[in-house]
């Protein structure tokens, strides 16, 4: 089947993408690797999305999902794996297992992937003792130690806002300085519930993921291993766009973000860039879902002008 429009991702991009695209009068088809409705559904409680006082994570990823199948679109797991752009100006992508998709334009959403560390029991404890945002989760650790990884502006702003809610910050940096921006760090050195560990890196998970994380152990430059005492560690150490297989057909900035601007338009017609995928400077659920609609009304537009 020929749909109108092929959404590369299930998060809060692609699913308000559907919704539009639905709305516009065209077909539209999701595909989505993991679980629809993206990495919200790791956060155990949201509190900074327009409408909800406060809503689980899984919850508002569920809600994205009814919405986009309830206004007519498919939805499809499927591990998408090439995107190519066929002699007839439409797009056919290959996923993982040999099966091919077909669409008219192509809005890729495809998100991203924050770093992690790769220690033992680490992806057990997402949501349960690792954090990746301070802002959705910092408020449920009001008053409890809590560490932050990382050293650049990520990690400092996520320290600086956990220092104005939490007992203890505990900043575990592998390098010898911080290298975020002079004002951050400014800041944050100003901070009396503040520890930064320089040439330190974190090395263990200690608790249980059932029931939460209790501390994580420290090496230290000198060979020494230390226990710090933490309820919740945020990982700040980066993040991956998920663009690798398409890197063939969508144009990619050096840190391999889709090349699209605000109005979410790549170098190549009929395909379209949105949500944490593309160069942008805020990656927020907010502003996801905003690059969504973005990219499905120029996706319409591009399919009413063929």
């Amino acid at each position: 089947m020929l749909y109108d429009i092929l959404i590369i991702g299930g998060g809060p991009a692609g699913l308000t993408a559907a919704v539009y695209a639905r709305r516009s009068g065209r077909s539209a088809l999701v595909l989505e690797k993991d679980a629809f409705g993206g990495q919200i559904a790791n956060s155990p409680a949201v509190e900074n999305i327009p409408g909800f006082e406060l809503v689980s994570g899984t919850e508002f990823a569920d809600r994205l999902t009814e919405q986009a199948i309830g206004q007519g679109a498919a939805l499809e797991s499927a591990d998408v794996v090439s995107l190519t752009r066929d002699a007839d100006g439409c797009f056919t992508a290959k996923s993982a297992d040999g099966e091919e998709y077909r669409g008219r334009a192509v809005i890729l959403a495809a998100g991203t992937k924050h770093r992690t560390l790769g220690l033992p029991r680490e992806e057990e404890f997402i949501g349960n003792g690792i954090s990746f945002c301070a802002v959705c989760d910092g408020s449920f650790c009001k008053d409890k130690p809590v560490a932050v990884v990382g050293g650049g502006n990520s990690a400092l702003q996520e320290a600086l806002l956990l220092s104005g809610l939490c007992e203890q910050v505990t900043v575990v940096q592998n390098l010898s300085t911080l290298t975020g921006e002079k004002p951050l760090i400014d800041a944050l050195m100003e901070k009396e519930n503040v520890d930064i560990l320089f040439s330190s890196v974190l090395t263990a998970y200690e608790g249980d993921p059932a029931t939460g994380l209790t501390g994580i152990l420290v090496k230290h430059e000198n060979g020494l291993t230390e226990r710090v005492r933490a309820q919740m560690v945020f990982l700040a150490v980066g993040l991956e766009p998920q663009n690798g297989p398409f890197s063939g057909i969508v144009p990619l900035d050096l840190r391999g973000y889709a090349d699209a601007g605000e109005d979410c338009v790549t170098g190549v017609p009929g395909l379209f860039a949105a949500g944490d995928c593309r160069r942008k400077r805020i990656r927020q659920v907010t502003t996801a879902a905003s690059d969504g609609a973005v990219a499905a009304l120029a996706a319409c537009d591009y399919l009413d002008g063929r």
